[in-house]
């Protein structure tokens, strides 16, 4: 992975303007992390210490050697509930060694360019990853709107406002910054009964220390933590990566991809060694940041940084403020995030990519797992996309004295062979040229069809040629083919 010191440094010393807005657009972001990485502690079954001090660590480290500049990435719920069984039977310290483990896989597939496979990621399914996405953080929010009194909904309200409305007036300082401290005066100032941040959970009152886990090194060991640490390094790329992508359409940029894997594998190996559980990167606060015109690396360190001061500093002010401001900033990135073009396209577009997005939608939504909602969508696209080039195939025959010519045009592959195999006829003691020149062998499958039908054909008594190969179906046709070879292998020019 080769470094562009230019455009990193780039990233880093923007001017005095875009400074400003970094600043200003991390300090949003450090205040919505909070309740978030309490609340995913909570969810993994640990202090929230150790989603605090991940958000912290992975935020921070991140700035320094990711590959999507103004992407947010800390604890996630992803993440966290995956490790609830672990931290259950073997405790904390396991789930540090898992983290571990993770960041090491992670950066393993950075080398490897694993990032290669959003590739085969439709944006149907990205569409719908967004918008269950969205769906999601909105549901995340109900809780602090059940069961409370009416300053709870006023604030929220109030929030709303500020946050759409303070742009109109100017974009100097972001709208969520401001309703978060105004909400905050207001609270303060008058005791209003309404959930605070710390009531999600204890803060720490102190900084991170470096602490190796305290396991066994040993194959059991790893024999417990590897499939934790597998899935989470899966669930933890999958969620970066199309969340950079989302980055890269927001900001109308690119990012490089396979740095942004080893780089989270790196945030997740600091996290663990400062007692932190692991994450990746987060589309709320990375819509957060961007809508507040975060677009360097400074953006991540200032949240990471002021989470930071935040946390050993001014802890208890930081307790004190209220949930509605954060719920509105929330709702806020609920909204902004949901494809709202998606609804009318889903008559637009063609049916096949509407399922896709709805499919991707529905069951990322009922089981609140990203990686299941996207390997669903990836799988329907496949099928769709293979019975779209399954129907682009045609065999035409033409008969011409004692000579039966088949003209094959199209992809012959596994999803073909079956129409492929039936077009052809017994043609008794007849000579048969089968015409492949507008044909393509893609795989065994496709082989195994042209082996079937040839044999089926001098069984009955035929003559047959096999004409036309290009050069790809030769050199497989050579390899796996029994009854028909081209004469490649001999250094024989094909038919």
């Amino acid at each position: 992975m080769k470094l562009d010191l230019t455009a990193y440094r780039r990233q880093w010393f923007t001017t005095g303007a875009a400074a400003r807005r970094d600043v200003l657009a991390g300090i949003v972001v450090a205040l919505a992390l909070i309740p978030e990485a309490i609340g995913f502690s909570i969810i993994a079954g640990v202090d929230p210490r150790v989603g605090l001090y991940a958000s912290v660590a992975i935020a921070i480290v991140i700035s320094l050697v990711g590959g999507r500049p103004g992407m947010i990435s800390a604890a996630t719920a992803a993440v966290a509930v995956l490790v609830v069984p672990l931290v259950r039977e073997h405790g904390v310290e396991y789930l540090f060694a898992a983290t571990i483990l993770m960041g090491l896989i992670q950066i393993g597939a950075g080398l490897a360019r694993l990032d290669l496979v959003m590739q085969f990621v439709s944006r149907s399914v990205i569409t719908g990853f967004v918008n269950a996405l969205a769906i999601l953080i909105f549901m995340a929010q109900l809780p602090q709107l059940t069961g409370v009194t009416w300053h709870t909904y006023a604030m929220v309200a109030g929030g709303l406002a500020i946050i759409y409305l303070l742009p109109r007036l100017t974009t100097a300082v972001p709208s969520p910054l401001v309703a978060i401290l105004v909400l905050s005066a207001v609270s303060i100032a008058f005791g209003l009964p309404v959930n605070t941040v710390g009531d999600m959970g204890r803060l720490p009152d102190g900084l991170p220390s470096f602490a190796w886990p305290s396991v066994p090194l040993n194959l059991e060991t790893l024999r417990i933590i590897l499939p934790y640490s597998l899935t989470m390094a899966a669930v933890g790329l999958l969620e970066s990566l199309l969340t950079a992508q989302i980055v890269d359409d927001m900001t109308d940029s690119d990012s490089d991809k396979r740095v942004e894997c080893a780089g989270q594998g790196g945030a997740n190996i600091v996290a663990a060694l400062i007692g932190g559980m692991g994450g990746c990167a987060m589309i709320g606060q990375s819509v957060i940041n961007v809508t507040s015109g975060g677009r360097g690396r400074l953006s991540t360190f200032v949240a990471g940084a002021v989470l930071l001061v935040l946390l050993a500093a001014l802890g208890p002010l930081v307790g004190r403020v209220p949930m509605p401001a954060l719920v509105a900033v929330m709702v806020m990135v609920s909204i902004g995030t949901f494809s709202w073009n998606s609804i009318p396209n889903l008559r637009r577009h063609p049916p096949t990519s509407s399922i896709v997005m709805m499919t991707t939608v529905i069951v990322v939504v009922t089981t609140h797992d990203l990686s299941l909602g996207v390997a669903a969508g990836v799988l329907l696209s496949g099928i769709f996309f293979a019975g779209k080039v399954q129907r682009m195939f045609a065999v035409e025959r033409r008969d011409s004295d004692d000579n039966v010519t088949y003209a094959v045009s199209g992809e012959i592959f596994f999803a073909s062979v079956d129409r492929f195999t039936r077009a052809f006829q017994s043609e008794g003691a007849a000579d048969v040229t089968i015409d492949v020149s507008a044909a393509h062998f893609w795989d065994i499958s496709g082989v195994g069809a042209l082996d079937k039908i040839v044999a089926r054909l001098r069984q009955g008594g035929a003559t047959v040629e096999v004409v036309g190969y290009n050069r790809a179906s030769a050199d497989i046709v050579d390899r796996f083919a029994l009854h028909d070879k081209t004469g490649v292998e001999l250094g024989i020019a094909p038919h």
